[in-house]
């Protein structure tokens, strides 16, 4: 039997897409071999890595001015690679740092020039995204704008794009990318760790504007240039194939249960019930980030005590769910909520933490 999996990543990824690799997993499309053991040189590979790309670009509306890019290495390696190819000695970049990812993209950074940091950290940790009247400050001459659009450990989610006015906006959508359609020509440069909503670890997903990315820097070894993998469709080197090829599915799959308009409905009825849960008992469990800066992606909450939190998290794995205890450095309880958890294990959670409430408050 299934658990229902809230893990914050790698995350659950939707079944049929995983039945469908099963179903091919020896045998790829009568080529008598699996997906894995193709050339990724090979017609049978590239028809799935090109296929990939294209429900990317059907799903998310991607502009004809953007590229759509298989990288590895995860987050943390653009986190280096983002400054290595976008600045150059002597200019300035803006980093919004609203968690810990924030942060490790400010600590990588250093190292090629370091950058303006605008912190909304308080008090120790992260309750909110800025607001319009924190950015008025940003630099009109930096090379970028980072930041990232939802902070996994700490809950914290921009409700929409920053206005960075005329400077490039580069953002760490690891962690929400494909929860709704996006308007990719207001950003410069995505990147997004595939694990949480796309597909498994080991590949990252980018889609960048093709003339920002040629505008990168040309004295860097070829494979640590983005315009590397634009001039060879990611495959200057062998990619990590079968990471493509579960893309690829789980697209497959969003396509067919109604794109991204379905994903955003479902995701919006999916932390509406944990939060609405979360507010009916808030003399027991308390959700610590300002409202507008809910995530619908990570829900995280405490309960009255560690011990009650070890409790719930123990009592929740006995009823199937699994996944609950909040990161490491913060505690507490964190609920993902990526695509492929369905409302009804939503339901499932909430009335487990109704029951859990009840007893315990």
């Amino acid at each position: 039997m299934r658990v229902l999996n809230f893990n914050a990543g790698p995350a659950a990824l939707p079944l049929p897409a995983l039945e469908r690799a099963r179903d091919e997993l020896l045998d790829f499309d009568h080529t008598g071999m699996s997906v894995m053991e193709q050339s990724h040189r090979g017609k049978a590979y590239e028809a799935v890595h090109n296929e990939a790309i294209a429900l990317l670009r059907e799903l998310s509306g991607i502009p004809a001015s953007h590229e759509v890019l298989f990288v590895q290495g995860g987050a943390t390696l653009q986190f280096a690679l983002v400054p290595m190819n976008f600045l150059r000695p002597g200019q300035a970049s803006d980093y919004l740092v609203t968690g810990v990812w924030g942060e490790k993209a400010v600590e990588a950074a250093q190292y090629v020039s370091p950058p303006r940091v605008l912190s909304f950290q308080e008090q120790g940790t992260y309750l909110r995204v800025p607001t319009p009247g924190d950015l008025a400050g940003l630099n009109p001459e930096a090379a970028y704008v980072h930041w990232t659009s939802n902070e996994t450990i700490h809950g914290v989610q921009y409700p929409d794009v920053v206005d960075t006015g005329r400077v490039p906006s580069i953002v760490d959508m690891s962690s929400d990318f494909l929860w709704k359609k996006l308007d990719f020509s207001r950003y410069a440069f995505v990147y997004a760790g595939a694990q949480k909503n796309v597909g498994p670890s080991g590949i990252v997903v980018c889609v960048g504007d093709r003339d920002f990315i040629k505008s990168g820097r040309t004295d860097l070894p070829k494979i640590l240039r983005y315009q590397t993998e634009v001039e060879n469709n990611s495959l200057y080197n062998t990619p990590p194939t079968f990471s493509v090829y579960l893309i690829r599915n789980v697209l497959a799959w969003v396509k067919s249960v109604g794109g991204l308009e379905q994903m955003e409905r479902w995701n919006r009825e999916k932390a509406a019930l944990v939060y609405g849960a979360i507010d009916r008992a808030s003399g027991f469990y308390r959700a610590p980030v300002e409202t507008q800066s809910r995530s619908l992606m990570n829900v995280v909450f405490r309960l009255p005590s560690e011990d009650l939190e070890t409790r719930f998290v123990a009592e929740a794995k006995a009823e199937n769910m699994v996944g609950l205890k909040g990161h490491r450095s913060v505690g507490g309880i964190r609920v993902s909520l990526y695509n492929a958890v369905c409302v009804s294990d939503a339901r499932t959670l909430v009335a487990f933490m109704d029951r859990f409430a009840q007893v315990n408050g």
